[in-house]
């Protein structure tokens, strides 16, 4: 395989992979970088219901049939971990486990990964016990007892599917309001109402501690305004408290937001003439797969355009 090309896209989610196709339409050598699986976040969503033409389709089906496009229209895809990035020069160049690529023009969709509970034991008991995905795990707690951090779209849908497989669910979060979408509430408040109803509420504390030898066996919990401790006897704990950016490889001279995404305009450009970003690691107000499809076609479109440009 080569390994000079006009773009190279890191990260092959949603944003990656539709600014790959748009620059393979615009006759770009196109390169995409994937450290893991094609789809990003979305191969562990049960079920899209808001992505415009699929009444409703499974996160891993919906990836399967992006990758399918990809791959059909000559776009390269090298699985491999990307481990140096250096984007100052006019040939960018990533250096991976597969080799060293470069490029006039780089687009970064690596996205945002789960966030961490934050105790001291998260390390010990991942894998065992502790998760940041239901659907990929969720099998191993049948008829158990778990509970659901967080209390935005992720965590509702993680209730709702975990709910169906474990005995039952304690939902844990630090506010009494949840921020997610109304649909995503309703469901939550209907499984909520049922007779015999599977979820306990725990509103307003946060995990302390995890306590368990070769796994996970209970958990202390804080009141955020009393200070007033539970110490609750689980199975496994799955977390869904948000996103980080992942940003850790990229050159300090990118600029970013406060939080750690890409601050970018409205072509996709980063700080950083040739380099450019698109979907969940940029910083913007709604993350949901039609606007990193949306992003990932400006990215691709203008990258295009910057690499005829400079030819």
């Amino acid at each position: 395989m080569e390994t000079n090309y006009d773009i190279i896209i890191i990260g092959c989610g949603p944003a990656g992979m539709t600014a790959g196709i748009y620059a393979k339409r615009a006759g770009m050598k196109c390169l995409i970088l994937e450290k893991l699986t094609p789809g990003g976040q979305i191969t562990i969503t049960p079920s899209v219901e808001n992505y415009t033409g699929f009444k409703k389709i499974d996160g891993i089906g919906l990836s399967q049939k992006m990758f399918e496009q990809v791959s059909e229209i000559g776009v390269d895809v090298v699985f491999s971990e990307c481990y140096s990035v250096s984007l100052k020069e006019n040939l960018k160049e990533i250096k991976t486990k597969s080799g060293v690529f470069k490029a006039p023009a780089i687009i970064l969709a690596m996205g945002a990964a789960s966030r961490a509970l934050g105790t001291e034991e998260d390390k010990k008991f991942v894998g065992k016990g502790l998760s940041y995905c239901a659907v990929c795990d969720g099998a191993f707690f049948k008829d158990k007892t778990v509970a659901v951090v967080g209390g935005g779209n992720t965590a509702l849908e993680d209730i709702a599917y975990i709910s169906n497989i474990a005995k039952s669910v304690v939902h844990i979060n630090r506010r009494s309001e949840f921020r997610a979408d109304e649909l995503n509430i309703e469901n939550y408040n209907k499984l909520l109402k049922q007779e015999n109803s599977k979820i306990k509420q725990y509103l307003g504390y946060v995990v302390e501690k995890l306590y368990g030898d070769a796994k996970l066996e209970s958990i202390d919990i804080r009141n955020i305004s009393t200070g007033e401790v539970k110490n609750l006897k689980l199975d496994g704990v799955f977390v869904s408290i948000g996103r980080v950016p992942q940003t850790e490889i990229l050159d300090s001279d990118l600029k970013l937001d406060e939080s750690g995404y890409i601050i970018v305009n409205d072509k996709m450009e980063t700080s950083i003439e040739g380099v450019f970003a698109c979907g969940d690691i940029t910083h913007k107000t709604l993350r949901q797969i039609s606007t990193a499809v949306g992003d990932g076609s400006i990215a691709g479109t203008y990258a295009s355009v910057y690499v005829k440009k400079h030819r």
